[in-house]
């Protein structure tokens, strides 16, 4: 009886294996990135590719240059979700065309958003704040923690590239002839303390910040128009750069964030490809989504299942109504 009960499972076995769904598919891995919208956007893809695609999917550990280049070199992992692509552009172009990688989509529709931002009460007061010529002629708003003479820009934490290009468009726009001077915000930390604080005291701030992050989720801020325009060549070659001489005016430009997957994946699973085509959050749906992860200290799987259950409408538009089926059913259980 147990060598009949066997065979059956065997029998079973190989019947599912070889079903149309699973052989298209099989083992994926997917990095797994280590931040917060990275890590909820690769657990949204194994739930999806696993139960709506029957895929074998797991997630690995990963970061934007050591997963780009172990993804064109040994073609793994299969997927990387939220892919920052600025840092990685050469070698990226490179890896399409040799036919090694393949472009899915935008992760984030709106691209990364970089800017100078003062907080919306002080726009709603005085509409000049949101061009920079209106922050220079109320320069004296802005206090400096240390000395109430000068006016302080809260800038980006020592050491991220981002305090590159924007001591450069500090200079460039000539901050310091306002009597502006930069405050180092110590941390990531220290940058949201900074915000979070003058927000719940109502009192003036201005410095740099990026999206989608949790803190432009739960705080409304504005960011500045240099009335510049973008200069994505000048911005690249100077302003982002160290050795930046003579740094001009531009906004920042939005930060390419893409969804790579290998050219492997690409060929031996369309509809997963497919579906990674469509799947994308705009910027103000992920600030959202990383404001619930930051109050409930949700972890990437545990902001995915609650993703799922909570926003069919979003999600079943990127599958078939039959994968999407199959998704509601097994989130359910969980």
């Amino acid at each position: 009886m147990n060598k009949i009960r066997l065979i059956i499972v065997a029998i079973l076995f190989v019947a599912v294996s070889n079903s149309p769904t699973f052989a298209a598919c099989g083992k994926v891995t997917i990095s797994d990135m280590n931040w917060p919208s990275a890590s909820f956007m690769a657990n949204v893809d194994r739930l999806i590719l696993k139960h709506g695609f029957g895929c074998d999917a797991e997630l690995v550990p990963g970061d934007t240059v050591p997963t780009g280049t172990s993804m064109t070199e040994k073609g793994e992992p299969d997927i990387a979700p939220e892919f920052w692509s600025n840092n990685f552009v050469v070698a990226l172009k490179r890896g399409v065309d040799e036919k090694r990688l393949r472009i899915a989509g935008k992760s984030l529709s709106d691209g990364g958003e970089e800017g100078f931002w003062v907080p919306k009460y002080l726009v709603d007061k005085n509409p000049e704040l949101a061009t920079i010529e209106g922050v220079k002629n109320n320069a004296k708003l802005f206090k400096h923690p240390e000395d109430p003479s000068k006016s302080a820009f809260i800038g980006c934490p020592a050491g991220w590239g981002c305090q590159i290009s924007g001591a450069n468009l500090f200079k460039a726009l000539k901050l310091k002839d306002s009597g502006f001077e930069i405050v180092d915000s110590g941390s990531a930390a220290g940058l949201d303390g900074s915000i979070a604080k003058a927000y719940e005291r109502k009192q003036p701030w201005f410095g740099y910040y990026w999206a989608p992050t949790a803190i432009l989720g739960k705080y409304n801020m504005v960011k500045v128009d240099f009335q510049s325009g973008v200069d994505v060549e000048h911005f690249r070659n100077c302003v982002a750069k160290a050795d930046c001489e003579n740094p001009k005016p531009t906004m920042f430009p939005p930060s390419p964030v893409q969804t790579i997957t290998t050219e492997s994946f690409a060929s031996k699973s369309p509809e997963g490809f497919a579906y990674l085509q469509k799947r994308s959050f705009t910027n103000a749906q992920m600030n959202k989504l990383l404001v619930w992860i930051e109050e409930n200290q949700a972890d990437g799987e545990t902001a995915g299942i609650h993703f799922l259950k909570n926003n069919e409408a979003t999600w079943s538009k990127w599958i078939s109504g039959d994968a999407a089926a199959k998704v509601k059913k097994a989130i359910a259980a969980l």
